[in-house]
């Protein structure tokens, strides 16, 4: 298996796994899901309602569909930072977050 098609495959792997969990977080508590993923009432809605057959075809993408949310210094540093103990920063990075606009469908 050559480097790329290695990584392709580690990307659909990536893109299951978070599908699967996104799905999972939003049906056993919605808003909480919404919160901890920072997207929408309508990706949620999307998310949550995709079949199986759906989910698989969309995780087989060559994209990672997941994005790395801590694009925030402030938010990296915080859950980085040694010196909290881990409930202080745990809730501060949580206050930072959720200031963040959540994700639409574009």
């Amino acid at each position: 298996m050559t480097a790329t098609s290695e990584m392709l495959s580690e990307i659909r792997e990536v893109n299951l796994s978070y599908l699967l969990l996104a799905q999972r977080l939003l049906r056993e508590d919605k808003p909480m899901g919404m919160f901890r993923m920072g997207i929408s009432d309508q990706l949620a809605d999307v998310l949550s309602n995709l079949s199986l057959a759906q989910t698989v075809k969309l995780a087989a993408s060559n994209q990672v569909l997941c994005r790395f949310r801590f694009d925030d210094h402030a938010i990296l540093s915080s859950l980085a930072e040694k010196g909290k103990q881990g409930v202080v920063a745990q809730a501060h990075s949580a206050i930072l977050m959720a200031s963040q606009p959540t994700e639409q469908i574009g």
